[in-house]
C-alpha cells in the first residue's frame, strides 16, 4: 500500500522535476543506488521491473526504504498489465508507472487512490489517458519524439502535464530544450544513473549528477 497520496507523488514529481530510473538485480546495489539519488536531491525514484525476481528485489528495497528514507516515493516502473501493478502495490509501490496507457492498471490504480503514470506516443494516447485520470503522463520514447513533439502537443492542450523519458541526457542544453518546450518533469535512466559509475560503486558521482541535473532543472522554472 501507498505510503504517499497520489496528489503527495504528482507534488513531488512537479517540484522537483526529476525522476531517476534504475534496475539492479541486488538487493543492496539497489538500496545504495536510491540512497544516493536521495542524497542528490530526488524524492520519487522508479525501479523497473526487468529481469527474473525483480519483484522480490522491490519488495527487500520497498521495507528498506520505509526505514532509511521515508521520505522517498519508490514507484514500480515497466509494469505492463494489472496483475503485475497490484503485486507490486502488495509489496509496497508508491505509485506504477507503464510504458504504455493501460486501463485496468488505471482503474487499479483509481480505485486505490495511487498515482499512476502511463506511457504515451500520440496525441490520441494521451488525451486517453488524462480522461482517466492520468495527471501526468510519461512521453515515450521521447527521444524518438523529441521537444518538438511536446510544443505541438501542448498548443491546442495547454493543460497536459508531460514528462518526457527514455533517452534525456543529463546535460543542461538538453534539459532546458525540454522544459523550455512545456515539460513538466523528466524521467532520466542509464543515462544519469550510469553503468559504470554502479560498477564502480560510485555513488557519490550519482549523487553528485542527480543534484546537478535537479540544479539545471531549477534555473528553467
Amino acid at each position: 500500500m501507498s505510503r504517499f497520496s497520489r496528489l503527495q507523488i504528482w507534488q513531488a514529481i512537479l517540484e522537483t522535476g526529476l525522476v531517476p530510473i534504475f534496475y539492479h538485480p541486488d538487493e543492496q546495489v539497489a538500496q545504495e543506488i536510491v540512497r544516493a539519488c536521495a542524497a542528490g536531491g530526488a524524492r520519487v525514484v522508479e525501479f523497473t521491473n526487468r529481469g527474473d525476481f525483480a519483484p522480490e528485489v522491490f519488495c527487500s528495497l520497498a521495507r528498506w526504504v520505509r526505514q532509511e528514507l521515508p521520505t522517498v516515493a519508490l514507484g514500480a516502473g515497466s509494469v505492463m498489465d494489472a496483475p503485475t501493478a497490484a503485486l507490486y502495490l502488495a509489496h509496497g509501490a508508491d505509485l506504477v508507472v507503464s510504458p504504455t496507457f493501460e486501463r485496468d492498471i488505471a482503474r487499479l490504480c483509481n480505485r486505490r487512490q495511487v498515482a499512476y503514470i502511463p506511457g504515451c506516443g500520440t496525441l490520441g494516447e494521451i488525451i486517453h489517458a488524462a480522461e482517466w485520470g492520468a495527471e501526468v503522463v510519461k512521453l515515450f520514447p521521447a527521444r524518438v519524439l523529441g521537444p518538438a513533439f511536446i510544443r505541438a502537443v501542448r498548443g491546442p492542450c495547454p493543460w497536459l502535464r508531460l514528462m518526457p523519458t527514455g533517452g534525456i541526457q543529463p546535460t543542461q542544453a538538453d534539459i532546458r530544450a525540454w522544459l523550455e518546450a512545456g515539460a513538466v518533469a523528466l524521467g532520466i535512466g542509464s543515462e544519469l544513473l550510469r553503468r559504470d559509475w554502479v560498477e564502480a560503486r560510485d555513488w557519490a558521482a550519482i549523487s553528485g549528477a542527480v543534484r546537478q541535473v535537479l540544479g539545471w532543472i531549477n534555473q528553467q522554472v
